[in-house]
């Protein structure tokens, strides 16, 4: 799988950095690029309630400008739902197999989705 291991490379790039002390869960943030691609974010939460998507809100890091860009014009009925799907399998496989996997497993929690919308567990502790 070609994009998952230039998902991983992104990933091992960015948790090879400080994260803050004060991360108690994880959250890939997918945004809707208008050139039919979706851009994953990655960020560090200091809260996590799991009934209130809002913990992804309390940033105390962010991989920023660092965007991983996922093409999906080739899709013909590209969807949040898909698209989440999609990005939730890289995650999983970073978390089974990824290098560097046991930085986002030592919070509470680790989530994926879209901005403005519900919150897909990857893991929890």
């Amino acid at each position: 799988m070609e994009i998952y291991s230039e998902f991983e490379k992104w990933l091992n790039n960015i948790l090879a950095n400080d994260i803050s002390e004060k991360a108690v869960a994880f959250n890939f943030n997918i945004y809707d690029e208008e050139d039919e691609s979706y851009g994953v974010q990655l960020i560090a939460s200091d809260t996590f309630t799991e009934d209130d998507d809002d913990w992804a809100c309390s940033e105390v890091f962010s991989s920023e400008e660092d965007i991983f860009y996922i093409d999906h014009s080739d899709e013909k009925n590209a969807d949040h739902k898909r698209g989440l799907e999609f990005v939730c399998g890289l995650v999983e496989q970073y978390l089974k197999d990824g290098q560097l996997s046991d930085k986002l497993k030592s919070v509470s929690a680790v989530g994926v989705g879209f901005i403005d919308g519900d919150i897909t567990i990857a893991f929890r502790k």
